[in-house]
C-alpha cells in the first residue's frame, strides 16, 4: 500500500501550544465570579460518623456553601454489569460521593466547600467540626481475609471478586514435571505521579445544563454525575482539556461530582484543583499484589504446568478492581504455550487509598512475577533463558490458559532476539565493588476493552468547500496523540493536507462518544470509526469524480488536494471544485461513522473461558545494569524495548509511547516506594516518593517491528500500555546476572540488594 501520510513522523497538531506554554490545562481556566472549591477529609483510615457540624464555617463570610452527603441526591451509586448473575456478583461495587455512616481511608472526604478565595475555603475546613469514633481497621489484604477481619465494603469476608482458570489437569502436569520451581513475589503501590493533579470548572448554563470543564480520561463520566444529581443525563456537559498526564488515574471520576455538587448548589462557577500532597495521600494507585507462582517443566525446558494464586488490594472501595484482577488473571502464564493452568485470583478490600486503573491494567504485577519465575527455572535447568523462553512461545495456532485459539502471529522470538543483539558485546568493569550484568523480559499486553462489553467508538468528519476537513470525535488525549492521529487518517484517505483538518475532541453533547482513554484502545476504536467514515466519504468523491472524468472508479486515486487518473495523472479534478460539485448536486459531504469491537458472549461464571480480548501486543526487554555490591546501589546503562506495533502510523508518537512506558516501568522497578502505615500514606510528596529523572534513565533504544497484523487503522496494534509490560523483570532478571540475588518484591530498592547480599555471604 503506497502511504502518503500514515507512516510519517509528523509532530502533533498540540505540539508547538505546549512547547510554548500555550495549552489551557485544566486549572489554568477561570471564569468571572468563580469559587474555589475545597474537600474536608477523614483525619482515620477507619471510623463511625457520629455528626458533622458546618455551622460555624457557613457563618464565615465569603463561604457559600458546606455540603455533607445528607445534601447530595443520590450519594450512593452501584455498578450496574451482569446484574443478577454469578459472573456479574464479581462486579459490584459502590461509588460513594461522600462519607457516610462509616470512613473507610484516610482522606475519604466528608464535605465539600466553595468559597470567594481558596484561603477562605481552608479556613472553613478548620471550622467544619466532625465528630468520629475512631475503629479498628484492617490494612493488609491476607489480613482482611481472614475470619473475623473488620469488614471494610458490603462482603461479609472482604473478597470483592474472585475469578479462576482451568486448564488440563494442573497436576498431571506437575507428575509430568522434571523440575518445579516455587516462588513468591509482591509488588507494592505505585502513583501515577502525573504532571497535572486533579483539576476542573464547573458552571451552569442558562437552561440549567451542569457544565464540566475537567481532566478526565472519560467524558463518559456525564451519566454517573447526572445520576448523583438527580438530573437527566442530557444536563450534564463533560467539556474535556487537553491532559497533563493521565496513566488511567484519571479514568474514575476525580472532581467531577465535587464540581458539580458545588456549581449547582452555589449557581456559581467553581473551581477545584487538588494540592500535589492531596493527590498522592487520597487519589488511586496501582494494586499491590501478592502472587504465588509454582512451575513446572521438563528437563529440555519445556512447561508442563502452571499454578498461579493472586491476591490483590483492592483498598476501601471496588472501583476498577475486579477488572483489574481480571486482567491479571488472563495474563498470569504470559506469551507462553502452557496446556496444564490453574489460576486463583481474589481482589480483597482494606481500609486503605482506593486502588484502581493503572498502565498496564494488572499485567505488570503479573509479568514481573512470571518473567521472574522464567529466568529462575533457567537457573534450575541451567539453560540459556533466552533459549528456554524461545521453547515455550506462544505461537499462532497455540491456546491461551482461556483455551482461545490465537490465530495471529507472536513474533516474541523475533523481538526477543533484536533485544537482546542491540546490547552488543559484554562490557567489563574497573571497579571491582562494580558489577554488571544484563537481564531479558518479554511481555504481553492487550489492546482493546473485553469483548464481552460490546464496546463501540463513533467519529465524524466533514469536507469544506474550500476542501478543508472537519473531524468530531469524543475521544479525550492524554497526551499521546490521540486526536492527532485521526487527522492523519483522515489526510491520508481524503488527500486534504494536514494543515487544513481541524479536529473537535472531548464534549460530551458535541461530539460523537468515543469511549474511554483507556485500555489502549483509541486507535484502534475511533481510529477505525474514523477510517469507516473517511472511507465512505472518499467513496463518494471518488464516484462523482468518475463521473466527471468518465472513468471507473477503481481508476482513480486521490492525493496532494486532488482526484486523479492512476495510468495518467494529467487527467484530474482538485478537491475543491469537486466538493462544490457534490454540494450543487445535494449530496452529503459528512459521514458519522461507528466501529464495533468484535464481542464474545458475557461469561456465565466466575471460571474464565474462550475469548477476552480483542487482541495483544507483545514485546522484549534487553537492559544493563551496574550494580554496587557497597551501597547495593543500581545503574541503568542501557535499556532495548522491541515491540511489534502492527504498523507504526506516526513513528514520533510510537516512540514516544516505547520511551515513556520503559522510564515508567524502570521507576516501578527500582524507585516509586509507596509506604502506607496503618492506611496512611508516609511519603506524601516528591520528596519522599522518588520518580525517575533523566539523571536516572539512559536513553532508551526503541525496535519497532511493523507485522501489520493488529486489528486498527492500516493493521496497526495498540502501544500506549504495553512498553510498561516487561521493563521491570528485565531490570531485576539483570541485578541477578550482576550480582547473584533475586529480588522478589518491587520496588528493588538499595536496602533489599544490600540485604539479599548480606544474606547470601551467610549462606
Amino acid at each position: 500500500m503506497d502511504l502518503k501520510v500514515i507512516g510519517k513522523g509528523v509532530p502533533k497538531y498540540d505540539a508547538w501550544g505546549k512547547a510554548r506554554g500555550e495549552i489551557i490545562y485544566a486549572d489554568d481556566f477561570s471564569l468571572p465570579g468563580m469559587l474555589y472549591g475545597k474537600v474536608f477529609r477523614s483525619p482515620y483510615p477507619r471510623a463511625k460518623i457520629l455528626e458533622i457540624n458546618v455551622e460555624k464555617a457557613l457563618k464565615i463570610p465569603g463561604v457559600h456553601a458546606v455540603i455533607t452527603h445528607k445534601d447530595v441526591p443520590r450519594n450512593n451509586l452501584k455498578a450496574r454489569f451482569g446484574q443478577g448473575t454469578e459472573i456479574g456478583a464479581q462486579f459490584e461495587g459502590l461509588y460513594r460521593v461522600l462519607a457516610e455512616g462509616e470512613v473507610r481511608y484516610f482522606g475519604e472526604p466528608l464535605a465539600l466547600i466553595a468559597a470567594e478565595t481558596l484561603e477562605i475555603a481552608e479556613k472553613a475546613c478548620e471550622l467544619i467540626e466532625a465528630k468520629l469514633e475512631p475503629l479498628p481497621g484492617v490494612f493488609d489484604p491476607l489480613d482482611a481475609m481472614q475470619p473475623g477481619a473488620p469488614q471494610v465494603g458490603e462482603k461479609e469476608n472482604n473478597i470483592a471478586s474472585r475469578f479462576k482458570i482451568r486448564k488440563g489437569d494442573v497436576e498431571k502436569g506437575f507428575q509430568e514435571a522434571e523440575v518445579i520451581v516455587e516462588g513468591f513475589y509482591k509488588v507494592g503501590y505505585q502513583d501515577h505521579a502525573y504532571l497535572e493533579p486533579e483539576s476542573g470548572v464547573a458552571w451552569v448554563d442558562d437552561d440549567g445544563t451542569i457544565v464540566i470543564r475537567v481532566s478526565s480520561q472519560v467524558i463518559e463520566h456525564f451519566r454517573e454525575v447526572a445520576e448523583v444529581l438527580d438530573l437527566p443525563h442530557s444536563k450534564v456537559r463533560y467539556i474535556g482539556t487537553l491532559i497533563g498526564g493521565g496513566f488511567g488515574g484519571k479514568e474514575d471520576i476525580t472532581v467531577e461530582s465535587y464540581l458539580a455538587l458545588l456549581a449547582w448548589k452555589t449557581r456559581r462557577p467553581v473551581k477545584l484543583t487538588y494540592t500535589r500532597k492531596e493527590s498522592l495521600l487520597v487519589h488511586s494507585k496501582r494494586h499491590p499484589y501478592y502472587m504465588f507462582y509454582k512451575t513446572g517443566a521438563t528437563r529440555d525446558g519445556r512447561i508442563t504446568a502452571v499454578q498461579v494464586k493472586l491476591v490483590s488490594d483492592a483498598g476501601s472501595y471496588a472501583a476498577l478492581s475486579p477488572w483489574v484482577l481480571l486482567y491479571s488473571t488472563v495474563d498470569a502464564v504470559g506469551p507462553y504455550q502452557v496446556e496444564n493452568v490453574k489460576v486463583d485470583s481474589y481482589t480483597v478490600m482494606t481500609n486503605t487509598p482506593i486502588t484502581s486503573a493503572f498502565r498496564g491494567f494488572g499485567a505488570p504485577q503479573v509479568n514481573f512475577a512470571y518473567e521472574s519465575q522464567m529466568n529462575e527455572l533457567a537457573k534450575k535447568l541451567r539453560m540459556d533463558p533466552l533459549e528456554l523462553r524461545k521453547r515455550n512461545f506462544l505461537k499462532q495456532g497455540n491456546s491461551l490458559s482461556t483455551g482461545y485459539v490465537y490465530d495471529r502471529p507472536v513474533p516474541l522470538d523475533v523481538l526477543a532476539d533484536k533485544a537482546w543483539e542491540a546490547l552488543g558485546p559484554r562490557r567489563e568493569s574497573h571497579n571491582p565493588d562494580i558489577k554488571i550484568g544484563r537481564g531479558l523480559a518479554v511481555g504481553m499486553c492487550s489492546y482493546g476493552r473485553l469483548t464481552f462489553l460490546h464496546d463501540t467508538s463513533r467519529s465524524y468528519v466533514r469536507l469544506e468547500l474550500d476542501g478543508s476537513a472537519v473531524i468530531r470525535c469524543g475521544v479525550p488525549d492524554v497526551g499521546g496523540g490521540q486526536g492527532h492521529i485521526l487527522s492523519q487518517i483522515v489526510s491520508e484517505e481524503l488527500g486534504v493536507p494536514l494543515e487544513r483538518i481541524k479536529i473537535h475532541v472531548t464534549d460530551s453533547q458535541l461530539t460523537p462518544l468515543a469511549g474511554t482513554t483507556t485500555a489502549t484502545r483509541q486507535l484502534y476504536m475511533s481510529g477505525n470509526a474514523t477510517l469507516k467514515a473517511a472511507k465512505e466519504l472518499k467513496r463518494r468523491m471518488l464516484n462523482k469524480a468518475a463521473q466527471i472524468l468518465a472513468v471507473k472508479e477503481e481508476e482513480l486515486e486521490v492525493g496532494e488536494g486532488r482526484i486523479f487518473l492512476r495510468s495518467d495523472p494529467s487527467r484530474y479534478i482538485a478537491l475543491v471544485p469537486l466538493i462544490n460539485r457534490m454540494s450543487g448536486d445535494g449530496e452529503e459531504l459528512f459521514v458519522e461513522a461507528q466501529f464495533n469491537a468484535p464481542f464474545s458472549d458475557v461469561p456465565e461464571k466466575e471460571i474464565i473461558e474462550g475469548r477476552t480480548f480483542p487482541d495483544f501486543t507483545f514485546g522484549a526487554y534487553a537492559v544493563e545494569v551496574e550494580v554496587d555490591e557497597k551501597t547495593g546501589q543500581v545503574r541503568l546503562t542501557r535499556i532495548v524495548g522491541a515491540y511489534d506495533v502492527g504498523k507504526a502510523l506516526n513513528p514520533i508518537l510510537v516512540e514516544g509511547q516505547m520511551e515513556g512506558g520503559a522510564v515508567q516501568g524502570a521507576g516501578y522497578a527500582l524507585l516509586e516506594e509507596m509506604t502506607i502505615k496503618d492506611g496512611i500514606v508516609q511519603t506524601p510528596s516528591f520528596q519522599e516518593y522518588l520518580i525517575p529523572t533523566s539523571l536516572d534513565v539512559p536513553d532508551v533504544e526503541t525496535i519497532m517491528m511493523e507485522s501489520g497484523t493488529g486489528l486498527g487503522p492500516y493493521g496497526a496494534k495498540g502501544i500506549g500500555e504495553p512498553p510498561i509490560v516487561g521493563i521491570a523483570p528485565a531490570i531485576v532478571n539483570a541485578i541477578d546476572d550482576a550480582v547473584g540475588v533475586r529480588i522478589t518484591s518491587l520496588p528493588a530498592t538499595s536496602e533489599k540488594i544490600l540485604l539479599a547480599l548480606k544474606e547470601k555471604r551467610e549462606k
